[in-house]
């Protein structure tokens, strides 16, 4: 009996041909960006230790409190989870490893990140991100490269109207003086909050200045803002990255709300946004998180990194027509155990060249098969039956411009397709 049909879990999705050209193509950009700047990659398990991200994101989150996939091992009885973010899973074997024995390390990593909320345009259970972590470096240079990579990457990608938000939380004295005017302020207006963001006034209260919620923007507009408890170092890190984007001709708005909520924040915060998103509008975002690496366990060291949403930018991609699914060169139709013989030589042959050979599958008619092959988008249909066999030459028709179908040997057709290419 013919069972129910299975689908996949609600968020996540799966990645079908018809889209799977805009990842690679993606990915192949970002490899070669990221080469450009001397970043390595590293890959880190899709399942951590629980402890990780509790001790690193924080007990009083939406994240570990709500989003993260999280079961117990039936082996041994560990908690286990499936990684929300990938900074504290690089830190983790950053420090694990001894990375930093050698010096500073320039790293990122790609891949799946887990959270249980409710699916929407641009935020799904399983999403998929690209990290870029400095760790070693202490200067706001390194916050400045991160900041120029981001706008290096949009121009790559052809994505207009990002913009990009900047902000400071100061060093830690700074942050714990404006961590406690926030708190006195919001505890003046808590009648305006639910009893869930007035818990979070007392664990938490930067986290409070992240809401969304339209009836606490003017609450929040008048809070305190942390510029103005700045000392003489966090305050010239500030103006040296601002000089550092002022000379490169980035253009940046300076953003008081932009926080984070997570105590080993500090100094630079940042985040590439969109208006073409709808409220999901952050495609990027990034900072400094100088206590991180002690707080999972390693020598106090100063880290900076971001990380990109793929799906997010893929769809600022696909919106804005700029990736056309690739063309294969060739589709080599064959008719005839002869032909067919022949039909793989010349298809190896052309890959050899480096072109892209479909080589026809499963029978059928001469009309059939070139049928498929102008279905195949590919640009040239080679044909091959009983007369090439029999002269060792192929029959070239083009598929998508003006053109005779011409004979000609394998040496023939890969010198005429390399001239076509070149020009």
């Amino acid at each position: 009996m013919r069972g129910k049909a299975i689908q996949a879990v609600r968020g996540m999705n799966d990645i079908l041909p018809g889209e799977a050209h805009l990842w690679e193509f993606f990915e192949d950009t970002v490899q070669d960006w990221l080469r450009g700047y001397g970043y390595r990659g590293i890959r880190m398990p899709l399942v951590e230790n629980t402890e990780l991200f509790v001790r690193s994101i924080g007990e009083v989150t939406d994240i570990v409190e709500k989003e993260m996939y999280s079961f117990t091992d039936r082996l041994n009885g560990d908690s286990l989870t499936l990684r929300p973010e990938g900074t504290a899973s690089c830190v983790r074997a950053v420090v694990e490893h001894n990375l930093l024995y050698g010096g500073p390390q320039r790293l990122w990593y790609s891949g799946a990140m887990f959270r249980h909320e409710r699916p929407q345009k641009g935020r799904y259970r399983q999403f998929h991100q690209v990290g870029v972590e400095a760790l070693g470096f202490a200067g706001p240079d390194i916050d400045a490269e991160q900041i120029v990579m981001g706008a290096r990457l949009w121009r790559q990608l052809k994505l207009p109207d990002i913009a990009l938000q900047i902000n400071t939380l100061g060093d830690s004295e700074s942050r714990a003086r404006y961590r406690s005017r926030v708190q006195d302020y919001l505890q003046r207006h808590a009648d305006a909050f639910d009893e869930a963001a007035r818990e979070r006034i007392q664990k938490n209260p930067l986290r409070v200045l992240d809401s969304k919620d339209p009836a606490l923007q003017d609450v929040i507009a008048d809070a305190p803002k942390l510029i103005a408890e700045l000392d003489g170092p966090a305050r010239q890190h500030f103006e040296q990255l601002q000089a550092v984007l002022l000379d490169l001709g980035i253009t940046y708005e300076i953003n008081p709300r932009l926080v984070r909520g997570l105590d080993y924040y500090n100094l630079t915060v940042f985040e590439w946004v969109t208006d073409r998103l709808g409220a999901q509008g952050t495609v990027c975002a990034g900072g400094r998180y100088d206590g991180l690496i002690e707080q999972i366990g390693g020598k106090p060291a100063p880290a900076c990194g971001f990380a990109m949403g793929i799906e997010r930018l893929l769809a600022l991609m696909a919106d804005n027509g700029n990736r056309e699914p690739p063309q294969p060169h060739a589709y080599i139709v064959h008719q005839g155990d002869a032909a067919s013989r022949l039909a793989w030589r010349i298809a190896e042959r052309l890959r050899d060249a480096g072109f892209e050979a479909i080589l026809h599958c499963g029978g059928g008619s001469f009309k059939a098969q070139v049928k498929k092959a102008d279905a195949s988008r590919a640009h040239y249909a080679v044909i091959i039956g009983d007369d090439e066999v029999s002269a060792n030459d192929v029959s070239l028709k083009p598929l998508r411009t003006a053109g005779e179908q011409r004979r000609m040997n394998v040496e023939q057709l890969i010198t005429l397709m390399h001239s076509i290419e070149e020009n």
